[in-house]
């Protein structure tokens, strides 16, 4: 029986509401509606793609391994997710244009929206970054002062200087000046049956050892055609307008900031570890010593999972 219990803990909801205009999927395990017996809400802000269900295993771990006390939702990026069919992609399209939803400010104001119509402002926050939600939760710290963060863990963080990198060097001809080139192949992936785009994708992943397999069918929702066209056009913002790091944010909510760098991230190179350690060496900042990759919930988000919660159980002890 207690198994059962267990594994029913374990299933999570997803749940697709409009916010700020565009069509959203929240990721929940655990309480799905939040009230005045929630004190804390652990809150997944994605990368790029902010396609949610790449963070199951991720979610589901740090959920069990609090004891299922702690609700743990994922609030995809706008725009990226497979629009239920009773939807459409923004609820009304001149709205959502003059928002720019889809970019990286529109992102931003996504998540701050969210929070606003969906979480009590009495909840306190962990707040888990990942990529370029890092750069997220800084924009959202910074633009809500008040929010009740205890903790903000950026996971392998783009939050500098994201053209200058190894990745951002190859990525942004192809985000800023080829991106309606990768339209028409994109289209055309999103014609195949699904059957056939899994095996595709099964085969790109091919050379992953460990594989999480919860990420196959996600990916085969990216290529929609939509969601993954919405990635492409924030990622071509990101690399014009993630410049220089905001070291007065940091600075203000250094003690709640948790950050860590992979060794062999070609998004953020362990030369930007080394510059943030010596701008703020009291920080707690850390460099990747397990050989975990930029998207580490491909076959690392349990291991992942289970440093996050070593690093603040303390900080959630009443």
């Amino acid at each position: 029986m207690d198994d059962m219990v267990t594994d029913r803990r374990d299933e999570p909801q997803a749940d697709f509401i409009y916010c700020h205009g565009a069509v959203t999927e929240v990721l929940k395990f655990g309480s799905c509606h939040l009230h005045s017996g929630h004190k804390v809400l652990f809150l997944i802000i994605p990368g790029n793609p902010g396609v949610v269900g790449f963070y199951r295993t991720f979610m589901q771990t740090i959920h069990g391994m609090f004891g299922y006390h702690h609700p743990v939702w994922a609030v995809s990026h706008a725009g990226h997710c497979v629009t239920p069919d009773s939807m459409d992609m923004v609820e009304d399209g001149s709205l959502a244009a003059e928002a720019d939803v889809f970019g990286l400010n529109g992102q931003i104001e996504h998540k701050l929206a969210f929070l606003r119509k969906h979480v009590p402002r009495e909840t306190s926050l962990v707040l888990v970054g990942h990529s370029i939600g890092c750069y997220i939760i800084l924009e959202m710290m910074k633009r809500d002062p008040e929010l009740k963060v205890i903790k903000a863990v950026m996971l392998f963080p783009t939050i500098e200087r994201m053209a200058q990198t190894p990745q951002g060097k190859v990525m942004t001809p192809v985000l800023c000046h080829m991106r309606y080139v990768a339209y028409l192949p994109l289209f055309l992936l999103s014609l195949l049956p699904e059957g056939l785009k899994a095996g595709l994708i099964k085969l790109v992943f091919g050379g992953i050892h460990s594989l999480d397999h919860t990420v196959v069918q996600p990916t085969v929702g990216l290529l929609s055609g939509d969601c993954a066209a919405n990635a492409m056009y924030m990622g071509g913002q990101e690399m014009r307008k993630v410049l220089e790091r905001d070291n007065i944010t940091i600075r203000k909510n250094l003690e709640k900031l948790i950050f860590y760098y992979g060794a062999t991230d070609h998004w953020c190179p362990v030369q930007y570890y080394q510059d943030i350690k010596k701008d703020f060496p009291h920080g707690d900042i850390r460099l990747c010593e397990n050989g975990f990759r930029h998207a580490f919930v491909l076959d690392a988000g349990k291991e992942v999972a289970k440093m996050v919660v070593e690093w603040i159980s303390g900080d959630l002890r009443t």
